[in-house]
């Protein structure tokens, strides 16, 4: 077991797979001989994001290393998205993902869910040559961060829905409109609640130039794949109604020029554009995980960012999520799920009978009485996503980590901060004098989510 500077005091068992894998380079290191390993994975449009790095010679502690990669090549997955896995450099570890990469295989989830979203059969390939993958072909994408002209920015949440008109990068209206679209199962219900804010914001404006939304899901092409906002509307409409509504409606509104984007990319844009800075990884601990990165230049990048399947945990016998079936992975980690795994462990009983997100509010409130429980709670949590981050610089360019969600309000976020600025400062010092991490104040995360996302598309 892995030995930890910061204990997890109430997870004895947590492996951070960031502390597994500098153990595992340092192997390499010290044995003076390795072989190149590279994953690229594919997603739609054929661009490919390769990730690469040394490895132990083949038939050296070869469990080992396909183990410890397996999870690797998981969390390239669900960070970047795609339907081909792409292998060169570990055999042993193609043949792994060939079995588990099934339809009825260890990771069926994660096939259908990459099905769903990119409409291509799922692939896992060998390449004898390394350098036939080892190149990036990435979208050059300006999407973000164009302020110019008259914009509505819609933020779909699912339990409001907000909408700003924005003139040359000034909200010069915005509203907010409580609504119910996770629990209608009436496709119109969500177009008129869309067209409706939007025609809201354009009565503000001249004329309308762009319109950029943020939208919890996936999208691709403008297009829903997977969102919670539709989760009841019948299968047979979804294809028929739900696919193109944000395209049909901006098409209503007189083909205005139009970018949706997952609501986490939008997140981490906002919080870019508030700090002026880019490298920005925005983690929101709430109901799930959610992700989102914008680059060097303040751009998406059209990666999946779903962190809420990505391990952080080596320890097989860590908590299975319920969704894919895996263990060790965010959701349990960074979401009111950790804190509701946790409870036990910190002498807090919660009734079996209220939702997940009750027994969140139990817990804030033992932390707000002083119970030392609770306390240790939210610093286990911190010791989790100090480790994480580390994890996460490993696939992501990182100078900023905007952390936020519900798990994250009230004292209890300051210490899940504190905790993890300790283990940043003591396990991994160099990233600690490279990443800043930041709360974004109230008014940002609600006025700033519309008007950056009606900074994304670019027109002219």
């Amino acid at each position: 077991m892995l030995t930890l500077a910061v204990k997890a005091q109430l997870d004895p068992g947590f492996s951070p797979l960031s502390l597994a894998w500098r153990d595992y380079q340092q192997q390499v290191a010290a044995h003076g001989a390795a072989r190149r390993f590279v994953c690229a994975i594919e997603r739609n449009g054929g661009y490919t994001s390769p990730w690469s790095a040394d490895i132990l010679p083949e038939g050296v502690d070869e469990q080992a290393t396909v183990a410890l990669l397996e999870r690797i090549v998981k969390s390239l997955l669900w960070m970047r998205g795609g339907y081909r896995i792409h292998i060169a450099g570990c055999r042993a570890l193609y043949e792994r993902l060939q079995a588990d990469y099934q339809a009825d295989g260890l990771r069926a989830f994660d096939v259908g869910f990459m099905q769903e979203v990119y409409e291509q059969p799922f692939e896992v390939l060998w390449h004898e040559d390394v350098s036939q993958i080892a190149q990036p072909h990435e979208e050059i994408s300006a999407t973000g961060r164009h302020l110019n002209g008259c914009r509505i920015g819609f933020d779909a949440g699912g339990s409001d829905r907000k909408v700003s008109a924005v003139i040359d990068g000034e909200a010069v209206y915005s509203e907010e409109v409580i609504w119910f679209p996770k629990i209608t199962e009436d496709p119109e219900y969500h177009r008129q609640g869309i067209l409706s804010a939007m025609k809201a914001a354009a009565a503000h404006m001249p004329r309308v130039d762009a319109i950029g939304v943020s939208s919890a899901g996936v999208y691709i092409d403008n297009r829903v794949r997977v969102a919670s906002l539709f989760l009841k509307v019948p299968k047979e409409l979804v294809e028929t109604k739900v696919r193109n509504i944000y395209v049909d409606v901006a098409r209503e509104l007189g083909n205005i020029p139009l970018v949706v984007a997952n609501d986490g990319d939008v997140t981490a844009l906002a919080g870019a554009m508030n700090l002026d800075a880019g490298n920005v990884l925005g983690v929101a601990m709430g109901t799930s995980e959610a992700g989102g990165y914008v680059d060097s230049n303040m751009h998406l990048m059209g990666w999946l960012n779903e962190l809420a399947f990505v391990p952080v945990d080596a320890n097989t016998d860590a908590m299975v999520d319920e969704w894919s079936g895996d263990y060790g992975c965010g959701v349990k980690y960074f979401s009111q799920d950790a804190v509701i795994k946790l409870a036990p462990a910190a002498g807090i009983a919660l009734d079996p009978a209220l939702s997940p997100a009750e027994k969140l509010k139990v817990v804030q409130g033992k932390m707000e009485a002083g119970h030392e429980g609770a306390r240790q709670i939210y610093e286990t949590i911190g010791v989790y996503f100090g480790h994480a981050i580390a994890y996460y610089a490993l696939f992501y360019t990182i100078e900023h980590v905007l952390i936020m969600g519900r798990v994250t309000s009230g004292e209890g976020g300051s210490l899940l901060l504190n905790k993890t600025r300790e283990v940043l400062d003591r396990e991994y010092p160099e990233l600690a004098k490279a990443i800043q991490l930041h709360i974004p104040d109230e008014n940002s995360r609600r006025v700033g989510q519309s008007v950056a996302a009606a900074s994304l598309p670019d027109i002219h």
